[in-house]
């Protein structure tokens, strides 16, 4: 056969079989991104944000501007304490009346520039200053909360399971009054309500069952299915559109009906083997959309082609291109949170068990000195079961990079009995390797690895020779 470029390398595909794909099957991707279509390159790092006011685990990040474009709040709850952050840059400053539930999530909203929230257990409350809150005189014990329609709505989602639920909502145009003007509305069917969210002008209550529905301000509308988030907090928007998690997949919603996202790393999420996503994980687990990338952190899984483990793993979906592929970060996050920072800037921060905050940051090549570990696999089959006697393998990176590369030959696809061969580093820019005399084997294993701490690679494709053998 003659020379065969592999230019398009894809993102993850567990579901679809290597042999019905091209020879750019990938079958691990950890801490990459896209360069460009079809090349990949190592992600960046982070840095500690701000200090650590206590070293309780961090488990709500979230921001809030004012009306007058420039006044800017980040907030924080770890252990029983709700921080405060000015402008983003000042220490965490334990707010005005900021006792909560230990260990509780504070859901929040803002409505004619007033935010409010809670936690669920704790009296509901409010700010006007940013740093200072009352409590809401009126307002239910609520931890989900969204503005819609001119009133601020809020769910308590800590009800016993198995009861029925309500909504409540405030007095039009005021997030303070809970009395005028203001009622709820039930939600039936089993279960608490464990999310409530806002997608194409209509409000959407879930429960814990995973029951949906669709609120438009005048009928309560079942949609009959059970796809609703497991974890609230794993509910990322992008252009109106929600992607969260659930048990039997990642989901994405746009107000009609819930769509499968996850097809293509169902075997991260459960398999048969059961070593995909620890259910307790399933309830609690964090996402965040940032710049068009759905990231969710999943604990420790492994997939069950390869038996390939990522501790702490997190998954990455690329909204744009409709691409998955994993992170996993030196300290794995509890709570995720973005804002855009007083220059225009968007931002990604994290939260650790620790009580440390941390940022993505442009710059940084390791994780808060950590080296980040980058792997990409890929199966070449060359079209054939048969028998092949290889050539030629060629590998393109840019130039300088520190990435390594290995290859290995196997007349089977079991992973563990791979006898992997370093060829050298790719710093400059292209990896030639030619085959000794008598290397055969059906199939083509490679694999790019690099763990520096001050380049990021970028791979842009590969090429092999191979001659089939007809016995």
């Amino acid at each position: 056969m003659p020379l065969i470029p592999v230019h398009n390398i894809s993102a993850l595909d567990l579901k679809v079989s290597p042999f019905l794909k091209g020879d750019g099957q990938v079958l691990r991707l950890l801490n990459v991104e896209r360069d460009s279509i079809g090349g990949w390159k190592k992600r960046l790092g982070y840095t500690t944000f701000l200090g650590t006011p206590d070293n309780a685990q961090i488990n709500s990040l979230f921001s809030w501007t004012r009306n007058d474009g420039t006044s800017l709040y980040l907030y924080r709850t770890s252990g029983s304490i709700l921080y405060h952050s000015i402008q983003g840059t000042g220490a965490w400053t334990t707010s005005g009346n900021g006792t909560i539930s230990n260990n509780g999530h504070f859901g929040q909203t803002v409505l004619d520039d007033v935010l409010i929230g809670g936690d669920g257990t704790l009296a509901s409350r409010h700010t006007t200053n940013g740093t200072s809150f009352s409590d809401t005189t009126g307002a239910p014990l609520a931890e989900h909360w969204v503005g819609y329609e001119g009133r601020a709505w809020a769910a308590r989602g800590t009800a016993t399971s198995g009861t029925n639920t309500d909504m409540f909502y405030s007095t039009t145009g005021t997030a303070t009054d809970w009395t005028t003007d203001s009622s709820s509305i039930r939600i039936p069917g089993p279960g608490r309500v464990n999310s409530l969210f806002k997608a194409a002008d209509r409000l959407t209550p879930t429960k814990d069952s995973g029951n949906m529905f669709r609120y438009d301000g005048f009928n309560l509308q079942d949609l009959a299915t059970n796809l609703g988030p497991s974890s609230a907090y794993s509910i990322g928007n992008v252009e109106d559109f929600r992607i969260y998690l659930t048990r039997v997949g990642v989901i994405g919603y746009g107000g009609g009906r819930p769509e499968l996202l996850s097809n293509s790393i169902e075997r991260q999420i459960y398999n048969d083997a059961g070593s995909a996503i620890a259910g307790t994980t399933f309830a609690n687990a964090p996402g965040i959309i940032h710049r068009y990338n759905w990231l969710c952190s999943v604990g420790t899984i492994t997939e069950d082609i390869t038996n390939f483990t990522i501790a702490d793993a997190i998954l990455k979906y690329d909204f744009q291109l409709n691409e998955w592929s994993n992170w996993k970060f030196a300290n794995r996050p509890t709570a995720f949170g973005t804002y855009q920072d007083t220059s225009g800037n968007q931002q990604l921060i994290f939260g650790d068990a620790t009580g440390q905050c941390y940022q993505l940051a442009g710059t940084a090549t390791t994780d808060n000195g950590n080296t980040i570990e980058a792997i990409i696999m890929g199966f070449v089959h060359g079209g054939s079961f048969d028998e092949k006697k290889w050539n030629w393998f060629n590998a393109m990176f840019n130039p300088g990079c520190q990435a390594k590369v290995q290859i290995a030959l196997s007349d089977t696809f079991t992973y563990g009995k791979l006898n992997w061969i370093d060829l050298g580093d790719a710093k400059n820019g292209v990896v030639e390797f030619r085959f000794p005399s008598g290397s055969r084997g059906r199939f083509l294993f490679w694999k790019i690895y690099e763990a520096s701490r001050n380049t990021r690679f970028q791979f842009y494709g590969c090429e092999y020779d191979a001659d089939i053998i007809r016995h």
